[in-house]
């Protein structure tokens, strides 16, 4: 099953390249609070989704006596990364299909649509070369919002 298992690597990169990228919030944290890394990790892991921990950040560059240009750097960044977890939830929270040989791959959404009268769940989609050269856009994205955040921490001196 070739294709099954490049697929199930591609996921585990773009996984672990959100993780890393993720993890960086931390510096932002410290930084936009003026308290030392001990702390921000406390208050990153205290949040338990990456949309809060996003939020917290953005609200924290907005705050009055952010620089505006570490401000506009950072709203920049979060927002890229807001874009990417687009893709990365899509790829964590579905069940994957793939034909005997490992050739065929679907996706299906485990999310329910609700509207007033009716329920829809399980959208299928494919899991075709278009969509594999959207996992590794976003990967390489991902490294591009990484490299962003790091010059963000050096530039202000955000704690490392």
């Amino acid at each position: 099953m070739p294709r099954f298992k490049d697929v199930l690597l591609l996921v585990g990169q773009l996984n672990y390249t959100w993780t890393n990228t993720e993890s960086l919030l931390i510096h932002m944290i410290a930084g936009l609070a003026d308290v030392d890394k001990e702390t921000a990790i406390v208050i990153f892991l205290t949040l338990n989704t990456p949309r809060a921990r996003i939020d917290l950040v953005e609200r924290l560059a907005k705050m009055q006596r952010i620089d505006p240009g570490c401000r506009d750097d950072v709203l920049v960044a979060t927002r890229r990364l807001l874009e990417e977890a687009k893709l990365r939830n899509k790829y964590n929270h579905c069940i994957y299909s793939f034909d005997p040989a490992g050739e065929i791959g679907l996706t299906q959404s485990l999310r329910i649509f609700e509207s007033r009268d009716a329920i829809k769940y399980g959208k299928i989609e494919a899991l075709d070369d278009a969509e594999i050269g959207r996992i590794n856009g976003s990967i390489q994205s991902l490294i591009s919002i990484n490299r962003s955040f790091w010059d963000i921490t050096e530039r202000y001196g955000f704690p490392k």
